[in-house]
């Protein structure tokens, strides 16, 4: 069966269902002067905000076992449908000219297909059957993290996606804004955002939405972070694609080699627009090196400047051991 009638999903919208709760204090929200209004809708995105403090714990339990599970071919899906799919092909996105992240890393399961990135197609979310088809294409592997998101936590493409997901031993991370529901019950590393009641009731794409974009990008940005992607505040793996990410790259090239801008563009250049490369390559290492340094230490521009560091010790307690030799 396509659609799933009578079932647990079904049994389990009708609990826990907060978001779908119309909030009294906001009854007569369509009556208000539109200032007033304005006011009320901005302190409720601050309070999705708030929320999201308490479940920092597993956002960060999250994203360590997704940095330990990824290794050098596990791959990012995203799961969802309807607004929670969009915030999450949103994130994913991003990840490529940010993060040099492969394109072919990264993969969309999403209720209705690439049609419903930008069209919504609400009755796709009961399509259990499309969502365990979707999952048996991607031929998971336990490298793989899927991350799945749904406000309500019960939908039933997004829920079956995530079961099905762990059935191939993938990492799977349940997000949801209500408690006590089957995604976050299916899920490995379950986030749970109680976002509560939305100003207009059942418009997730709110508060709840809101929350969810901001946990998206936390975990994304935390794997990054943990696979060496960053290096002092700098996106350190992204592609000069265009002149304001040249200039962005050589900027990034000058700073951490301390090296004037025309040597930093020369050194881009010389390294492909590899700026890990080039800052090597403006310190004076050699190209082969550079880039054998940077293999052995996973791209991790912190470990190759420690690993440079001792290398450099070494030498100098090896030629201070020559010096007092009698």
């Amino acid at each position: 069966m396509n659609r799933i009638r009578n079932s647990a999903f079904d049994r389990a919208r009708m609990n826990n269902m907060t978001t779908e709760d119309v909030d009294l204090r906001f009854a007569d929200l369509d009556a208000w002067p539109l200032g007033s209004a304005m006011e009320a809708m901005w302190e409720g995105q601050l309070a999705a905000v708030a929320a999201i403090g308490h479940a920092l714990p597993a956002i960060t339990a999250a994203a360590e076992a997704a940095k330990t599970a990824l290794g050098d071919h596990g791959r990012i899906v995203y799961v969802g449908a309807g607004t929670s799919g969009r915030v999450a092909v949103q994130d994913g996105a991003e990840l490529t000219p940010t993060f040099a992240w492969p394109g072919k890393r990264v993969r969309f399961i999403v209720a209705g297909g690439d049609s419903a990135f930008v069209t919504s197609i609400e009755g796709a979310e009961d399509d259990v059957d499309d969502a365990v088809r979707q999952i048996n294409a991607a031929r998971l592997k336990p490298q793989d993290v899927v991350i799945a998101v749904a406000a309500s936590g019960t939908t039933p493409f997004t829920v079956a996606g995530l079961q099905k997901a762990g059935s191939f031993g993938a990492v799977t991370i349940g997000l949801a804004n209500n408690p006590g529901t089957a995604l976050l019950a299916s899920a490995k590393f379950p986030i749970l955002i109680e976002t509560g009641r939305e100003l207009i009731a059942g418009s997730t794409r709110m508060k709840a939405g809101t929350a969810q974009k901001i946990v998206l990008n936390l975990i994304s940005s935390g794997i990054m972070l943990r696979l060496g992607r960053v290096y002092r505040g700098m996106m350190v793996n992204m592609l000069p694609t265009n002149a304001k990410l040249k200039r962005r790259a050589e900027a990034m090239v000058a700073k951490i080699a301390s090296c004037d801008p025309p040597h930093a563009a020369r050194s881009l250049e010389q390294a492909g627009g590899d700026i890990k490369t080039a800052v090597l390559l403006a310190l004076g290492v050699d190209r082969s090196d550079a880039e054998a340094v940077l293999k052995d230490c996973d791209g991790n521009l912190r470990r190759v400047f420690a690993e440079l560091a001792a290398d450099v010790d070494d030498n100098r307690e090896r030629k201070q051991s020559v010096a007092n030799k009698p």
